[in-house]
């Protein structure tokens, strides 16, 4: 446990091995996490790294999941010691939430870090001393250099070896504050601690108890006339009292008059009322040039690679059904997953380096005020960030909003951030329309038009989320209070990790759906009903019979092609939904598409490559050229710039991700909510599709 933005989550992999998402900023920990970690020969632990908070009065939804676990009313969750990680460079603010898990009498290890930071403000700490006064364990840490692990496993080992004592003494005389109520608390429950029946005092009601003991406490609050905001504020009194103490007897801190630090004079430029807007507009504009940049050698490579091989083993494979399989469902599918995996690791990598350098965190002071207006405030920043790598987490996080209508619209917008599954599908339309020309040299021109569709969601979310906060009648009061994390240089080792997670996790649990779905489609898409399909080998074998020269069979056997897809199951599927796309652009191909791409948006890609693998003839042909050779019946091209812009925007605002439906509902633990975004969202992007392709 911890403070947000202590190094909680540094240290937890440091001890477990597991990597997990380090984020240099406040809130990054929305959830329980678990890992196994060796202390000694005899012990192995089961650790859990809970989110962070700065004191035992919860009132985020992340901090009540800590706070039940501390008190004891968790059905999972029943600790046996914790390790409590305190910021050296903030010891004051840090030690009153580790005061209050000490009275809990609960086995305690303190483990400081920041101890490099804290040297370089010029703090000197008496670690012995702030040992002897605590009454537990400390021992300093650096869990990014793998600093005093050792000896932390050590203090652990050691506190479970004396069958883990809880703490001999109270930091301050808890029961004091509600001498008779505390008694008859502990009557009730004989092995609560003073400060824990002063918890159960205050927030019973939040407790699985039953309705006699419910019923029980609220008359001893009655009877002794308990005060849950008086005694809340003289405890905070009294702790702060005695950390002053501490902190003078065991602290050497700096004369606050000395220079500002590095992080301080960096801020003045980088949260400027102007500049900080540009610098930010600049970072973005960066980050969305160098996913086409930096990305596009990698994979024009994959891609000419998977249109060589399928050449290759369309001349070697016999003509049968499963070669057929291999190579229009398989490797198709396959090929429309690997060809985007530069960009995914790309943009992934950029993310982390903003958050580890610190930076992401001044994006939501930033953005503050803009969002306040429009009904949200600062810390929906992270979720809509978080966004643009996936939607699923991104509404997790929203758990750090204190505000329930502020809550409720983050999640309710959040999913119009364009995520990295979209990624795909702007880059092959893109591709398709749009030269590859620079501006001075160096602006992309699809740089550009990717940042556009990125700003388009940003945009549409704002102006969503300022309609919403008139229809949502939550009145509650709003607080923006963020702690901003020092800059630090980026860890590059944790930036190379994270890429190849992603990149792992893209192809492994996307790539697994589009993989099934491509085979599906290879099936729906090369079978029909019997009397069709034999109607059309039947027409196509008499005209090769009066064909006479190889260019006209040739021809023949593209026309028979095209014909068996649209008569196929998928080809029946798409011509039924093809009158309610046809107005924006759309054709029967793109319908299916549309359809499969719900399970997960980069399906789209897949289902591309298997429909026109199917259809085409040409094996050794990339994806892109497929598409961009793609006509309708009339020999006009499919993919137009009208076409290409309607889908795009389409894609921007459509909620097609069943996964991120799921969540939403748990988060919002109703039906309602994702019905409403999932109807919402259709209709804008419909709407706005049918305005874009009539407008071009």
């Amino acid at each position: 446990m911890g403070n947000p933005n202590c190094g909680k989550s540094s240290l937890f992999n440091s001890l477990t091995g597991l990597n997990q998402k380090v984020g240099n900023f406040p809130g990054v920990t929305v959830d329980k996490k678990t890992g196994q970690s060796s202390l000694d020969a005899a012990i192995n632990s089961t650790i859990i790294d809970l989110p962070g908070t700065y004191s035992l009065y919860p009132r985020r939804a992340d901090e009540w999941v800590a706070y039940r676990v501390m008190m004891g009313v968790d059905e999972d969750i029943k600790p046996e010691m914790v390790l409590l990680v305190a910021d050296a460079s903030n010891l004051k603010r840090n030690l009153l939430f580790c005061s209050q898990i000490i009275d809990l009498k609960v086995p305690v290890v303190v483990a400081l870090t920041m101890m490099d930071l804290a040297r370089s403000k010029g703090i000197e700490i008496d670690v012995p001393g702030l040992e002897r006064e605590l009454g537990v364990p400390v021992i300093p840490v650096n869990p990014r250099k793998n600093k005093g692990i050792d000896a932390l496993k050590k203090a652990l080992a050691q506190t479970a070896h004396l069958n883990a004592t809880s703490p001999r003494r109270d930091f301050i005389s808890n029961k004091e504050l509600a001498p008779e109520a505390v008694s008859g608390v502990q009557r009730l429950f004989p092995a609560l601690s003073d400060y824990a029946s002063i918890h159960y005092l205050i927030n019973h009601e939040n407790f699985p108890l039953p309705d006699a003991t419910q019923n029980s406490i609220e008359q001893l609050e009655i009877d002794n006339k308990f005060n849950p905001t008086k005694s809340q504020a003289e405890e905070i009194l009294q702790r702060y009292t005695r950390i002053r103490q501490i902190m003078q007897q065991n602290v050497v801190e700096p004369d606050p008059l000395q220079k500002k630090l590095f992080t301080e004079k960096l801020d003045n430029l980088l949260l400027h009322r102007v500049w900080g807007y540009i610098i930010l507009l600049v970072t973005l504009f960066v980050l969305f040039q160098s996913i086409f940049w930096l990305a596009s050698y990698p994979m024009d490579l994959i891609d000419s690679g998977f249109g060589s091989l399928s050449g290759w083993l369309a001349g070697i494979l016999p003509e049968a059904w499963w070669s057929d399989l291999l190579l229009n469902g398989f490797l198709a599918g396959l090929g429309g997953i690997l060809v985007f995996v530069p960009q995914i690791m790309i943009l992934f990598g950029l993310i982390t380096l903003l958050e580890d350098t610190g930076y992401m965190a001044r994006i939501s002071f930033l953005s503050d005020k803009l969002m306040r207006k429009v009904g949200l405030n600062g810390k929906s920043v992270m979720p809509m960030i978080s966004g643009l790598a996936c939607a699923v987490p991104a509404v997790m996080s929203a758990r750090n909003i204190e505000n329930k209508k502020e809550r409720l619209l983050t999640i309710l917008v959040t999913p119009l951030m364009s995520c990295s599954a979209r990624l795909p599908v702007y880059t092959i339309l893109i591709s398709l329309v749009f030269p590859d020309k620079y501006f001075l040299g160096f602006l992309s021109v699809k740089g550009l038009v990717m940042m556009a569709l990125y700003l388009l969601g940003l945009v549409m979310a704002l102006l969503v989320s300022y309609v919403l906060k008139f229809m949502i009648k939550v009145q509650e009061k709003s607080f923006f209070i963020l702690e901003l994390p020092i800059y630090r240089a980026p860890r590059w080792l944790n930036v190379g990790t994270t890429m190849i997670e992603k990149a792992k996790i893209f192809v492994l649990d996307a790539g697994r759906v589009i993989l099934v779905i491509s085979m599906l489609l290879w099936f729906l898409s090369s079978y029909g009903p019997s009397g069709r399909m034999h109607s059309v080998e039947t027409k196509y074998a008499q005209l090769k019979e009066a064909a006479k020269t190889d260019d006209e069979k040739a021809e023949l056997d593209r026309e028979l092609s095209t014909e068996k897809l649209e008569n196929s199951f998928a080809g029946i599927i798409g011509k039924t939904i093809e009158p309610a796309i046809k107005p924006l652009g759309f054709d029967w191909k793109i319908g299916i598409a549309l359809v499969t791409s719900f399970a997960a948006r980069e399906v789209f890609v897949g289902t591309m490559a298997t429909l026109y693998s199917v259809e085409q003839s040409d094996d050794d042909a990339t994806l892109r050229s497929k598409m961009q050779n793609a006509v309708r019946a009339d020999g006009t091209k499919v993919y137009t710039l009208p076409t290409a812009l309607s889908l795009m925007v389409f894609y921007v605002l459509a909620m097609q991700c069943m996964t991120t439906v799921a969540v939403v509902k748990r988060e919002t633990k109703s039906w309602k909510w994702p019905l409403i975004q999932v109807g919402y969202m259709t209709f804008l992007a419909y709407v706005t599709s049918l305005l874009v392709y009539h407008l071009f």
